[in-house]
């Protein structure tokens, strides 16, 4: 008994098509034995854009990292729980924290907010987090993890901006 949704003859979906790919993927995998602890003790956060293949940009494998993304890779509440859960129970002890030239956050505005709610008749409980300067909302999300009391390890939290026509990282340093 299929699944899916669709009918045989109907058009496939990207989701038909990812679910195929898993299944390709599935038949030579091989369990790499490894732990959920991250290798080399990072979590990077970043932005949820795709044009960010963050593996290659940042010479990562498997296994080395734990990656949190979101849109605008903002610091937010659910992302300090994600690297306390990282930190506490899995042995991270270094943050990076990567936002991009041209990032979609920098085009919207809070407004976004009032429009859902009038669109669909409820305000959402979260906060856009949009901005107009990917340096500054970096040494924002630095601040906000290096003060949080959730993280045990703030010594080595990283802000970057990466470039995403020249593929380069540049560090932002913190507030002085």
């Amino acid at each position: 008994m299929s699944t899916s949704a669709h009918s045989p003859a109907s058009t496939p979906t990207v989701t038909d098509r990812l679910v195929e790919a898993n299944s390709l993927y599935a038949a030579d995998f091989k369990d790499p034995g490894m732990d959920a602890k991250p290798v080399l003790q990072v979590a990077v956060v970043a932005c949820m854009d795709a044009r960010l293949d963050l593996h290659k940009a940042l010479g990562l494998s498997l296994g080395d990292c734990h990656t949190i993304r979101n849109a605008g890779g903002v610091v937010t509440d659910d992302v300090i729980r994600s690297l306390a859960i990282s930190q506490r129970a899995l042995g991270t002890r270094s943050i990076v924290l990567i936002h991009h030239t041209g990032c979609g956050m920098e085009s919207i505005t809070e407004d976004f907010r009032q429009e859902l709610e009038h669109e669909v008749g409820q305000r959402p409980s979260w906060a856009v987090e949009a901005y107009t300067d990917a340096d500054q909302d970096v040494r924002q999300s630095m601040q906000r993890a290096r003060t949080s009391p959730f993280l045990k390890h703030t010594d080595d939290v990283r802000g970057f901006v990466f470039d995403v026509t020249t593929g380069k990282l540049r560090e932002v340093l913190p507030a002085s």
